[in-house]
């Protein structure tokens, strides 16, 4: 009995370092840098759809351009240490669970492993890049994908490998959207805290740019797919060709131009994460 009350104060006490304060203002800092990648990904995305050019419209992309401006390689730094207090935040959420009722379900903790890798390895990409090296964070999206794409078509059986990870990504791309549509993110806000104009916007930032978001990543999953089926590893794209795509149909740079919005929409819903998320 005394064994049982030991470990359940030594989880209190862990859970309760889990949402530290400190770790809070990681998280929130996180979200104030992802809204900046996603915002400058919408701008050079309607850049692209109305003059063309040779911007990358991903990460690598969203990287340069801050370098660009005045104190940009602080700026570099700033973003990727917020990255990186994102990634240790999902690490608290990994390791103790989420913020809610349903937050130490194992497929929560996984996800937010996940998460933590991703945002470590994108913290990593920008400050490196913040420290020198210019090959590390601003190559292109497009180039990475169809070099790993390559590799993994030589592996035995890599053309199952590729399909799965398409399949994957594609369902990942309209879960997300699907989630945004039915307003999932919302019992992760503090709604309560919002006046009834405000409650109304996030809320349509939410849901435009989420949807926006996964429609992105399941085009991405697609072209995956594509790849694996034609054994073509040139089929697979990026977010930069990914997004460049959208132009091409018959709505032209119209397109783009709405799913551009949705990014920066989605970008700016990161902000009002950074003040009302529950973490």
């Amino acid at each position: 009995m005394a064994t049982g009350s030991a470990t359940a104060r030594g989880q209190g006490q862990a859970r309760r370092a889990a949402n530290s304060k400190a770790v809070a203002a990681a998280a929130r800092a996180g979200f104030v840098a992802r809204g900046v990648i996603y915002v400058l990904i919408g701008v050079l995305s309607v850049r692209i759809a109305f003059f063309g050019g040779g911007e990358q419209a991903d990460r690598g992309g969203a990287i340069a351009e801050i370098a660009q401006k005045p104190f940009g390689t602080v700026l570099l730094w700033l973003l990727g240490i917020a990255l990186a207090g994102m990634s240790l935040w999902r690490l608290s959420e990994a390791a103790f669970g989420q913020a809610g009722p349903d937050g130490d379900k194992p497929g929560k903790r996984a996800m937010a492993a996940g998460r933590c890798v991703f945002y470590g390895f994108v913290s990593y990409s920008v400050l490196s890049y913040a420290a020198g090296d210019k090959g590390s964070g601003s190559g292109s999206s497009d180039k990475n994908s169809q070099d790993v794409t390559a590799k993994a078509l030589d592996w035995p059986g890599g053309q199952w490998i590729v399909g799965i990870v398409g399949a994957a990504v594609t369902a990942a791309g309209l879960w997300i959207a699907a989630r945004a549509v039915m307003r999932k993110f919302e019992k992760r806000l503090k709604m309560q805290e919002m006046s009834p104009k405000t409650r109304q916007v996030v809320t349509f930032l939410g849901v435009f740019g989420g949807t926006a978001r996964g429609i992105v990543f399941a085009t991405a999953g697609g072209f995956a797919i594509a790849a694996a089926v034609q054994h073509k590893p040139g089929k697979a794209k990026g977010m930069d060709d990914t997004l460049r795509t959208f132009a091409d149909t018959p709505a032209g740079p119209w397109l783009l131009t709405v799913i551009a919005i949705g990014l920066i929409a989605f970008g700016v819903f990161s902000w009002a994460n950074a003040r009302w998320r529950k973490v």
